[in-house]
């Protein structure tokens, strides 16, 4: 079934019901008239069809109406038992009519108790319509009511007078001398101008609830009545029989009063849903009907005495009063509405005042557009909204004041707007833009309504909220500082050239750019300058990147970039047209930035990757970043294009960590010491600590690969920590113990200025531990390039005064070693592995060391070898006058057991010494001799 098939089914079916009861009538109806024309085939039966057909047909009635007022509305349930009692009283006068004429086989006498009946059936039923009509609210209404009726009824009663009323009471005056028969003469045609005075005063006035039911009944009412106005016409009434074609009439009006409150569309029954209200449309010619009333009344009486003039007869008494009082009447109720109209036009003025008075102090504008899109009317306050005066605006077209760009969706939202039921969408917003008087566009929210087929609109000035909604998703949107897209911006970017008619596109690039040394800005000339740097560096990519590509910062010193693919198939091209970008990014970035009276310099790492096939945007930009911490390890200031062992070497690193992590928690670490040896004694000077991890099959392994996890994360800081509190605790314990021996522990100079490193914790330890003095040495790394030396000064002038001994570790390989010897209060020089591994070999390298420890010399440094393996390398370190030497020509790392050994055993043997003295046997060689500015022996 279809979808307007499947709307109208129900509607159908209580469509052909009410067709079939209907049909049912006019056949039932029909049948009884042909009946009665041809007198039902024999008198008998036409005297039994017209009174007791009358009668069942009026119980029908009854009975239907009985059983509608117990399901009907409260409010007209009195009118339907009304209705059903006047129906009953029918079928009674009826039933005894027929008593008479069938049973007994009799004339009815005049009067009889079916008069009485008769008589009975007229009252309820005008009842019935008062309780029917629409009450009025006011006592003025009540009394133009009456007059309504008084003018029908008189009209009527004149008009019947002059016809029939007087000429009949005039033969019932001479044919018989008692009332009874003159009185019943008089009553049926008054009673019936009465409900007919009724039936027309209160047609206009009806209640609008069941109008269908409440319309039949008011026909059924009026088809009645007009059996009896024929009935008593002097023309029948002395003809009249029961069973002739009259009967048709009496007997149409029950059935039709039967079936108005069943039958009729849209009666109220138990199984009536509510529906949706549907719009009532105006009636102006019931209106006018309603208002002519008094006037056809007067008609109608003027009518009644032309006619009495015309025929040449002498006007009747009751002519003449009841004329009179038709007029009076008339002119009272003039009289009244004259009043009433006056009072209406004060309010009206009162009411347009007070709607002028709102309309022209609204700041909104009010507008009424017809049906054709013309302006009728325009508020006063368009001129302080729209600047331009509402004179200027009545008489054009509304399309003319809206945006061009606008118009098109202003009038597809109109039409759907007047397409859809009043009832369900009365009203609807629009927001366009509107044409000012200077020519600029304002942002107008605009409220429609129907207005007698064209538009009402309510309009308001927007223009600042919008302002104020685009000003605030740009900040949602954008950088604070340097004004770029941000990264929720950036990353939608993403997701729109990754998803658009680009999708397949593997040109489309994304860079993330760290700005190498940005922290140190921060630090040294403060974070306000920091800021104008990072405002700048944005200024400049923004300025480098093409119109279609986007620059943003995602926080901190990170910026990125999205470079859009230019169709071409070429991946390799493409990847050096994208590498030639960054690297330009780079260069242009890495140049020098004035602030304030300073020129700052920074680096940028760039960290380069293309789209692939179906690729998410957070998998792109993870990509980009990998690369660009790969650029940052690789030596900074560099472009690094993505591969997919980043992303394995990622995995590897998180792995790692957490072994790492596991194995702090679960105590997996051990910590072995190597001896540190002297050269020409062969003596055991100090000890230098090394961290070991212990795997599940007792195997130690250097963690070495553990810290290149990260240098600067918090394990590797955790796993720094445990190592200086186990060194310092068991150097302590080889004191007591009678092994008074040094320990060296080696940290970054980046930890020793760190609050939350290690390096916080030293004073602590010596003084919870109580190391003695130079039982401590600290191995300095000097390969950061962003740590202050002027802090790191301080800080070991601190630990220096604690009796801590300071060592330069890998001499020789640092950029800042000169600058180390010059600022630092250093104690020993460590050489480089690299230099000792080829000092024997390579000729250059053996003039480098024997310089560098003529430095170390002629400073009055001690000075220790580190990776010392082969004896070849202990003699031609000692004849260029290094002092100490550690590796594997002396010992390996040494657990606590083996190490307690060799220090009772004192000495190794020296490659080219003959005999060495033991020098640990009666204790330890005190570390520090003399002043700090002295080291006889060097930790390590």
């Amino acid at each position: 079934m279809s979808a307007l098939g499947a709307l109208l089914a129900p509607r159908s079916a209580a469509g052909s019901t009410g067709l079939r009861s209907r049909i049912l009538l006019c056949v039932v109806c029909a049948g009884y008239s042909v009946g009665a024309a041809v007198g039902w085939g024999s008198p008998q039966v036409a005297v039994f069809m017209g009174d007791f057909g009358l009668a069942a047909a009026a119980l029908i009635a009854a009975v239907s109406c009985f059983l509608y007022a117990r399901v009907v509305a409260v409010r007209l349930r009195p009118a339907w038992l009304l209705f059903s009692l006047s129906s009953a009283m029918a079928a009674c006068g009826n039933a005894v009519w027929g008593w008479y004429e069938v049973v007994l086989g009799v004339p009815v006498p005049t009067p009889s108790l079916a008069d009485f009946f008769f008589l009975c059936f007229a009252p309820p039923a005008i009842v019935g319509l008062l309780v029917l009509a629409k009450r009025p609210v006011t006592r003025a209404g009540w009394v133009c009511l009456a007059l309504d009726a008084w003018l029908i009824g008189g009209s009527l009663l004149t008009l019947a007078w002059s016809l029939a009323l007087a000429h009949t009471t005039h033969l019932a005056g001479f044919q018989d001398a008692s009332v009874a028969p003159a009185a019943l003469s008089l009553a049926y045609p008054l009673l019936d101008i009465v409900l007919v005075s009724m039936v027309l005063a209160l047609h206009f006035r009806r209640a609008g609830v069941n109008r269908s039911a409440v319309n039949t009944a008011i026909a059924a009412l009026a088809l009645t009545v007009l059996s009896d106005a024929v009935f008593t016409s002097p023309l029948l009434r002395s003809t009249y029989n029961s069973g002739q074609l009259l009967d048709a009439g009496w007997f149409a009006g029950s059935l039709l009063l039967a079936y108005a409150p069943w039958g009729a569309r849209g009666g109220v029954g138990p199984s009536a849903r509510p529906g949706p209200p549907r719009a009532i449309a105006s009636r102006p010619i019931a209106g006018s009907l309603a208002a002519l009333t008094p006037y056809l009344a007067a008609a109608v009486c003027t009518l009644g005495i032309l006619y009495n003039v015309v025929d040449g007869r002498r006007v009747d008494r009751v002519v003449i009063f009841t004329g009179c009082t038709v007029v009076l009447a008339l002119v009272v109720r003039q009289g009244i509405m004259l009043l009433d109209n006056i009072s209406l036009t004060q309010e009206l003025a009162q009411k347009e005042n007070h709607f002028r008075s709102l309309v022209q102090g609204s700041s909104d504008v009010i507008m009424i557009a017809a049906p054709n899109g013309t302006l009728r009317y325009v508020s006063p306050a368009a001129a302080g909204v729209y600047g331009r005066e509402a004179e200027g605006l009545v008489g054009s077209e509304l399309s003319s004041i809206i945006h061009p760009e606008d118009l098109g969706r202003f009038v597809h939202e109109v039409r759907r707007f007047l397409a859809a039921p009043p009832h369900e969408e009365p009203t609807t917003r629009i927001e366009c833009r509107f044409r000012s008087g200077t020519g600029d566009w304002l942002n107008v929210e605009s409220t429609v309504n129907r207005h007698q087929g064209g538009l009402l609109l309510n309009s308001r000035d927007v223009t600042e909220r919008v302002r104020l909604q685009a000003q605030l998703q740009h900040n949602a949107e954008h950088d604070p500082l340097t004004d770029l897209p941000n990264r929720a911006l950036f990353t939608a970017r993403v997701r729109q050239a990754l998803g658009g008619r680009r999708s397949g596109d593997p040109g489309t690039a994304v860079l993330f750019i760290d700005l190498d040394g940005f922290k140190a800005v921060n630090d040294t000339i403060g974070h306000q300058a920091g800021d104008e740097l990072l405002v700048q560096a944005g200024r400049r990519l923004q300025d480098s990147v093409r119109a279609g590509d986007t620059a943003a910062r995602l926080g901190g010193d990170e910026f990125a970039a999205l470079i859009m693919g230019d169709g071409t198939r070429d991946q390799g091209a493409r990847e050096y047209q994208v590498h030639e970008i960054a690297d330009r990014l780079r260069l242009t970035l890495s140049q020098p930035y004035r602030i304030g009276p300073s020129e700052v310099r920074v680096a940028a790492s760039i960290g380069v990757a293309f789209a692939e096939p179906a690729i998410s945007p957070t998998d792109l930009m993870r990509n980009a970043d990998l690369a660009m911490y790969r650029a940052k390890a690789g030596g900074k200031d560099r472009v690094e294009l993505y591969a997919p062992q980043m992303q394995a070497d990622v995995v590897r690193r998180s792995e790692l960590a957490t072994r790492l992590r596991t194995a702090l928690r679960e105590g997996e670490f051990a910590l072995l010491h190597q001896p540190v040896v002297h050269l020409a004694s062969g003596s055991v000077a100090a000890v230098a600590a090394q961290a070991r991890w212990r795997s599940a099959q007792g195997i130690l392994f250097t963690p070495a690969e553990f810290l290149r996890v990260s240098g600067d994360d918090d394990r590797t800081a955790e796993l720094g920590r445990w190592l200086l509190e186990e060194a310092v605790a068991q150097a302590a314990d080889r004191a007591r113990a009678g092994h008074p021996v040094a320990v060296s522990v080696r940290l970054p100079a980046a930890r020793l200025l760190d609050a939350a490193s290690p390096s916080g914790s030293i004073e602590a330890l010596l003084t919870r531990h109580g190391l003695p003095s130079g039982a401590l040495m600290i191995e300095v790394a000097d390969s950061d390039p962003r740590v202050s030396f002027d802090a790191l000064e301080q800080r070991l002038v601190a630990l220096r005064r604690l009796g801590v001994r300071i060592a330069l570790d890998g001499f020789g390989s640092g950029f800042a070693a000169i600058n180390a010897l010059r600022r630092l209060p250093i104690d020993v020089l460590k050489l480089d592995r690299n230099l000792v591994e080829g000092v024997v070999e390579s000729a250059r390298l053996h003039k480098i060391t024997s310089g560098l420890l003529r430095i170390a010399c002629d400073l009055g440094l001690q000075s220790v070898a580190d990776g010392v393996d082969v004896p070849e390398q202990v003699l031609a370190l000692r004849s260029m006058g290094c002092t100490h030497g550690q590796g594997m020509a002396f010992s390996g790392p040494l657990d606590e057991y083996r190490l307690r050994r060799a220090l009772v055993r004192g000495e190794f043997p020296v490659p080219g010494v003959p005999s060495a003295r033991p020098v640990m046997a009666g204790g330890s060689i005190p570390l520090l001799a003399g002043s700090h500015a002295e080291t006889p022996v060097p930790p390590t």
